[in-house]
């Protein structure tokens, strides 16, 4: 099974951390600039090592040049689970 997730990226934040919004939208702060795919990298490495899912689990569906991402996770979790355990409230 798996999960479609959209993600707000803030790329060049200085620190990594997943959270929700006050509008209950996931963001994630990146510390990789967004240039030559290293922000999306960092985002997959970082969601893996944070979930325990591995990296070829994690897929960037579109938003490869935006800030506006979605990506495809292997997992049984639902949307809802997945913001319970990984997102805390900002």
């Amino acid at each position: 099974m798996s999960l479609l997730l959209k993600i707000k990226v803030i790329p060049s934040s200085g620190k990594q951390e997943l959270f929700l919004d006050q509008s209950n939208q996931i963001k994630c702060r990146l510390k990789s600039a967004p240039e030559k795919g290293k922000a999306n990298s960092e985002l997959i490495k970082y969601l893996s090592k944070i979930t325990k899912i591995p990296k070829t689990e994690i897929q960037l569906i579109s938003g490869k040049t935006s800030r506006n991402k979605t990506l495809k996770i292997e997992t049984d979790l639902t949307e809802k689970q997945f913001c319970e355990q990984f997102c805390p409230c900002s």
